[in-house]
């Protein structure tokens, strides 16, 4: 196992009624001026903006709206926000949403307390921000697992990219499952299923021997496909939604990549084709992960093979190695079928190959992926997805 150091900074406040306690617990640490910021205004129409509001008027903090913040959050929308933080003096923003509206949030944080440009910073002189504004997260959309790290997906469409940058820790998550129930069950499965490619990814990372954060990571995947099923049963199944929701903070609170260097070439390959398409996420990574698995399979075939015995229940009667890796392979394939998600970008609406190539030369190629992807390689997958 690599060395590696860990923490939760993040305090979570989970189950109904959440907010409501965490906000009187936390608000008194925080300074008068909140930015409440959020999406495309679904936090009025199911009324959540309202309760947030009516506690942080409770708690005498005036409050700035920060709206708008789009699915794939842009840099020009984190400039926005750190411009308004400024003009505003801000103390503390309280982000509303899924990770679209919290990542930008924790980039917005950084960003304002630097007189630099963050992505200049983190891309052109390899430093990162120590400080931000203190902020918390409600989670209304679960899936990306944001609440609880300071990485961020961020847009920058000048450049035609998408790719990570590192924000800020929120202090504080409110995860109460009832927020999900307004939510299409199209967007809360494309979620999970953002939750269980985090999960393979980590899982298929290196080194190849496995420990305990793996066995967790099982665990977790086990969790989140019967609770994407149960939901799929009956859609006010309380319970499996509770469990998708901490399944999603499972997946990237850190404890499952302890001791590992991630693989996320799935997520690599749907960032850059997000930023040519503006597609959604988890179904942009439905549509790529068998493809691309099926060409990594026979080079991480103990991995692959164990994920098909212990996450996909495979038979193993008379299958080498190879083949019972490549039986899970069409095990996940199936599963992206009897849950909805697309299995081909053409289901997408995205064919163009001049598109496919631009995302195959300009993607993130990785290093904990079991096999070594030349940008050739990358666009026969998207060919062979499409």
């Amino acid at each position: 196992m690599k060395e590696f150091t860990f923490s939760y900074p993040t305090k979570v406040y989970f189950g109904e009624g959440a907010a409501k306690r965490a906000l009187r617990a936390e608000l008194g640490k925080v300074g008068k001026i909140v930015m409440l910021a959020y999406g495309g205004g679904s936090v009025k129409k199911n009324g959540v903006y309202d309760e947030l509001l009516q506690l942080l008027t409770e708690a005498g903090k005036e409050v700035v709206d920060f709206s708008g913040i789009m699915p794939n959050p842009t840099y020009a929308k984190v400039q926005e926000g750190a411009k308004l933080v400024k003009e505003r003096n801000v103390d503390f923003i309280l982000a509303v949403g899924g990770g679209s509206v919290i990542d930008c949030c924790k980039v917005v944080s950084a960003q304002a307390t630097l007189e630099e440009d963050i992505w200049d910073m983190e891309y052109k002189s390899g430093k990162f921000p120590t400080t931000g504004i203190a902020m918390g997260a409600v989670v209304t959309a679960s899936g990306t697992g944001a609440e609880m790290n300071p990485g961020a997906v961020i847009t920058y469409e000048d450049k035609m990219w998408k790719g990570p940058i590192v924000g800020t820790y929120a202090s504080f998550a409110v995860l109460d499952p009832t927020y999900t129930l307004s939510l299409p069950m199209k967007q809360v499965i494309s979620g999970a299923f953002d939750t269980l490619s985090h999960c393979m990814e980590t899982y298929l990372g290196s080194p190849r021997d496995f420990n305990t954060s793996d066995e967790i990571n099982e665990a977790v995947m086990r969790s989140t496909i019967r609770n994407i099923r149960k939901l799929l049963v009956d859609e006010k199944d309380m319970d499996a939604r509770s469990e998708l929701m901490w399944t999603s903070v499972m997946a990237e609170n850190g404890i499952l990549k302890i001791g590992k260097v991630t693989d996320f070439q799935a997520h690599q390959i749907e960032h850059q084709l997000a930023a040519y398409t503006d597609c959604n996420h988890g179904q942009g990574l439905a549509a790529i992960h068998p493809v691309l698995y099926r060409h990594m399979a026979p080079e991480g075939a103990k991995q692959f093979a164990r994920l098909a015995r212990e996450v996909w229940n495979v038979d193993e009667t008379d299958k080498s190695e190879e083949e019972i890796a490549l039986a899970g392979v069409d095990a996940l394939e199936a599963f992206i079928k009897e849950i909805g998600l697309p299995t081909t970008l053409s289901e997408m609406g995205i064919t163009d190959e001049g598109i496919l190539r631009s995302v195959a030369d300009t993607c993130n190629l990785t290093a904990g992926c079991c096999k070594k992807f030349e940008r050739d390689e990358i666009f026969e997958i998207l060919k062979e997805s499409k």
